[in-house]
């Protein structure tokens, strides 16, 4: 194997990997919407234990291949968010060593889970270790901010509310473990129309009183389900009316016996349910695969 120059010697000649987890909100507020067109959020965001999987060949030139049962809908080209990290990346630090990067999609498409935000974080991630970098380094979160607003939350991956239009990050949260289970009933829904059902004007704000800046302080696991009770998700109801699936999948996660809360996450179609623990967690995917064996579904803990 060719080993490119001036490769870090803790990395050359090795094939480097990161997971890039699939991203939960928890709640999602619309605060308004700027007069550019961006809308403005505050929402609490979590890592579940599923997601893709990303390596870095750094013997090999820079590309992109694509595998897994997600990759005809993610693509392989030049749109995909991996490689807009890493062009804007290589951008503002000329000189940076790059190389092939491998994604394995695992997590459906266009789903609400900020698959290709954290395809697209790994990446950055992978090119930090490659080259020596913290993810702190200023070229890294500018690369973040411009391939996308979901990609700066989840370059490192953990909870926290994000504002703005997703450039504005408060401290991480040390929330208890959510057990949880994902369900995407494999009808893709584009962002775009989603915000665009919310009818909120360029410039104009939104009706409700905006979101506290961070959830409440709870203790424990039961409590805080109990606050996530009180807040929501505002792109449900224009997701729910674009597709059907939206509702269907909520009514039957609200539907089993030992499931907390239901509750779309991001623009949709994923829905997830918490449970108390991960045996009611896995009891409940195992009933949704039973219902819709066609669904997407899994059991998984959120962090």
């Amino acid at each position: 194997m060719t080993v490119q120059p001036n490769l870090p010697s803790a990395t050359a000649g090795r094939l480097l990997v990161e997971r890039a987890p699939a991203k939960v909100n928890l709640f999602l507020h619309i605060t308004g919407r700027r007069a550019d067109g961006y809308h403005l959020l505050e929402s609490l965001v979590a890592f579940a234990g599923c997601g893709d999987r990303l390596s870095l060949d750094p013997a090999r030139p820079l590309g992109l291949t694509v595998s897994g049962p997600g990759a005809e809908a993610a693509g392989g080209g030049q749109d995909n968010l991996v490689l807009r990290a890493v062009h804007h990346l290589m951008a503002r630090r000329p000189g940076l060593v790059a190389g092939h990067f491998h994604l394995d999609k695992r997590l459906p498409v266009a789903a609400g889970l900020g698959g290709g935000s954290s395809d697209a974080a790994a990446a950055l991630r992978l090119m930090a270790r490659l080259n020596g970098l913290g993810l702190d380094d200023p070229a890294i979160r500018a690369a973040a901010v411009a391939t996308g607003a979901d990609v700066p939350v989840c370059l490192d991956g953990r909870a926290r509310v994000m504002a703005g239009i997703g450039d504005v990050l408060a401290p991480p949260l040390g929330l208890p473990p959510l057990f949880a289970v994902l369900v995407n009933p494999r009808v893709p829904l584009a962002t775009a129309d989603v915000f665009r059902g919310l009818g909120l004007a360029p410039g104009a704000m939104a009706d409700d009183s905006p979101l506290p800046a961070a959830p409440p302080v709870v203790n424990g696991r039961a409590a805080f389900l109990a606050a996530l009770s009180g807040v929501r998700n505002d792109l449900e109801a224009p997701a729910r009316a674009l597709s059907p699936a939206v509702a269907e999948a909520l009514a039957l996660l609200r539907s089993l016996p030992a499931c907390r809360l239901a509750r779309m996450s991001g623009s949709g179609a994923t829905v997830f349910a918490l449970f108390d623990d991960c045996r009611a967690a896995a009891r409940g995917r195992r009933a949704v695969a039973a219902a819709r064996p066609a669904w997407w579904a899994r059991a998984t803990v959120l962090r």
